[in-house]
């Protein structure tokens, strides 16, 4: 296996364009996803634990096929940063009207980091959905309603797994400790990580009666109608981020977020430029050579703008505040107009011979 062609970089690519290609990868054929293919997964997590250790990522530059892993010790085996036994569970699968998936690996740590383990229970996953405004909406703001069918925690329950009034026992998988060993075979040799126990979910407890409703798993399938306010002044494409309004989490684990890609329609009179609005308008041969005042549309109605005589085709003028509101500040951009002149085409010779005079 050439790490380099399973991710599909060249071999001096930095350490950014190696992790922007995993995440692409692993997001094309994760397990979890219509179409995986976990045997391509895994062979894109062996070739990027290869290039994300400068250790391992020289020894096979100068080594090429015949790299032993086991040479590069320290990123497997016992007390390493392996990704053996890793969960496909702690992948963020995005739900909702959007769907798709999404790679959340969060800030810093190791390979390991990124596949949780331990006894800490399976955060909900995020759910990204898209929400189509009007020009006039970015302008004023506005708010949406958005009905989601995803995992909240189960009322029956409140969330334990077990039926109310059961008793908790040691959970015998893991013996208490909420964590099993799992070991995984690559071509790096085997690795052995602690995951999460997927009977008690963490725990290390569990009830002689599970929950009638959730059937153990503390949370439930449902439809949720959440109200979202859109601030005016967003841009489009940017993206909300609702904290613990996605899907429950395991066992009373926190919820995902909820995350709304704003899409504003485009204007046919406007064209939004950062914080200004850009809009054209035409005015007649007279009205540049002698000036007029002519009434501009704008995004808070028509505003009256004096044409200074003498003006040329192409001139741009300023209407102050009447542009984009910030979102981040106070106070709003400016509307630029561009005035275009229309020349006459089709000229009497009466009309010929005043403007030669003129």
């Amino acid at each position: 296996m050439n790490p380099y062609d399973v991710l599909g970089v060249e071999k001096n690519a930095s350490d950014d364009d190696i992790k922007k290609a995993f995440r692409k990868a692993a997001h094309k054929h994760h397990p979890d996803k219509d179409g995986g293919d976990e045997a391509k997964f895994k062979e894109i997590n062996e070739a990027y634990q290869i290039l994300s250790n400068k250790e391992k990522r020289a020894q096979y530059d100068q080594f090429g096929q015949t790299f032993d892993g086991a040479a590069g010790a320290g990123a497997g085996g016992a007390g390493g940063q392996g990704f053996g036994g890793f969960d496909f569970s702690q992948f963020t699968q995005q739900g909702g009207q959007a769907g798709g998936f999404e790679f959340d690996f969060g800030g810093g740590g190791g390979f390991a980091d990124m596949f949780g383990g331990g006894r800490q229970r399976a955060r909900g996953r995020d759910i990204q959905v898209g929400v189509r405004i009007t020009f006039d909406e970015m302008i004023h703001g506005t708010t949406k309603d958005i009905t989601l069918h995803k995992d909240v925690v189960c009322e029956h329950c409140k969330g334990t797994g077990g039926e109310p009034g059961a008793k908790e026992k040691t959970c015998t998988t893991c013996n208490g400790q909420g964590s099993v060993e799992k070991v995984m075979r690559t071509m790096l040799g085997n690795f052995a990580q602690r995951v999460v126990c997927a009977d008690c979910h963490g725990k290390g407890k569990t009830y002689d009666k599970q929950c009638t409703v959730c059937r153990g798993k503390g949370r439930v399938k449902k439809d949720v109608t959440e109200h979202i306010e859109i601030p005016a002044g967003i841009n489009n494409g940017q993206t909300i981020s609702l904290s613990t309004k996605g899907e429950a989490g395991e066992n009373g684990a926190p919820a995902g977020d909820l995350l709304i890609v704003v899409e504003v329609e485009p204007d046919a009179r406007f064209v939004r430029e950062g914080n200004n609005i850009n809009s054209e308008i035409h005015i007649t041969f007279p009205q540049a050579a002698l000036g007029d005042k002519v009434s501009v549309e704008t995004v808070e109605g028509p505003v009256k703008m004096k044409i200074p005589a003498g003006t040329q085709s192409g001139e741009v003028f300023r209407i102050r505040g009447k542009g984009v509101p910030r979102l981040q500040g106070i106070g709003r951009g400016d509307h630029m107009v561009k005035v275009i002149v229309d020349v006459p085409t089709k000229l009497t010779k009466e009309q010929k011979k005043i403007i030669q005079e003129l």
